[in-house]
């Protein structure tokens, strides 16, 4: 392949992939409606620290495996999300993603400029774009952390998944834009990192209550994620 997005199916997976065997997204044939891969459960994790949001922002549609998610399992949010790349968009209904409709927008377009238009807009962001480089340029500068910052609500919260990448250097960044409210978590038998960044003083109930209005199945693909994020969370509030 070019590098152009592409769809492989296999008697147990529908896959999207740029190049070679780089996975975007892996959806299930029998559970489509599953968070197939480990990152995409702990980034929702980030639903501890702002549970029942009322708009999610989403830059980086991939295979909407999270939009796809959010709108079954969260019915009182609103999901918007925007993609870089036509041809990816061009493949969602291989995915099942449901059509646009009063709850669900995806849009064509430059997740940096798209971000800056919507400030103090989300209460949950999630970030997880990649073309067949890695992470565009414009969505790693300090400046767009910035704008990350000012899109979400004065209680809201965002999840990054860095993969491939100087981590160091977002962790530095989004430090700074966040003025030190940023944890990292490093996905179990992945070399993927999801960091979580969140605005104001969050005061969390425990894993159980936040999960407690989810269906049985949306508990069960978040738990694992929101203990080990509460855990942490805990550690790193004591050795302040």
């Amino acid at each position: 392949m070019s590098g152009q997005p592409y769809v492989r199916r296999s008697w147990r997976y529908v896959e999207l992939k740029f190049r070679g065997d780089v996975t975007q997204t892996r959806m299930s044939r029998w559970f489509p409606g599953r968070l197939q891969v480990g990152y995409t459960r702990t980034m929702l994790a980030a639903l501890w620290l702002h549970p029942a949001p009322r708009t999610i922002g989403i830059v980086g549609f991939g295979g909407g495996a999270q939009a796809k998610f959010c709108h079954r399992h969260l019915p009182g949010a609103r999901i918007e999300a925007v993609e870089s790349d036509p041809g990816v968009l061009a493949l969602r209904d291989a995915f099942g993603v449901p059509a646009d409709d009063a709850r669900l927008q995806v849009q064509l377009g430059d997740g940096a400029e798209w971000l800056r238009q919507r400030r103090r807009r989300y209460d949950l962001l999630l970030l997880d774009a990649y073309d067949r480089d890695g992470i565009p340029a414009r969505l790693s500068t300090a400046a767009f952390y910035d704008d990350c910052r000012a899109a979400l609500t004065p209680d809201g919260a965002m999840a990054v998944n860095l993969y491939a990448t100087d981590t160091r250097t977002h962790l530095a960044r989004l430090r700074r834009s966040f003025d030190g409210r940023v944890l990292k978590l490093q996905e179990p038998g992945m070399a993927n990192e999801v960091v979580f960044a969140w605005n104001g003083a969050p005061r969390p109930a425990s894993v159980e209550a936040v999960l407690a209005d989810l269906s049985w199945s949306a508990r069960r693909q978040l738990r694992e994620g929101c203990m080990r994020l509460a855990t942490a969370w805990m550690r790193q509030t004591t050795d302040r």
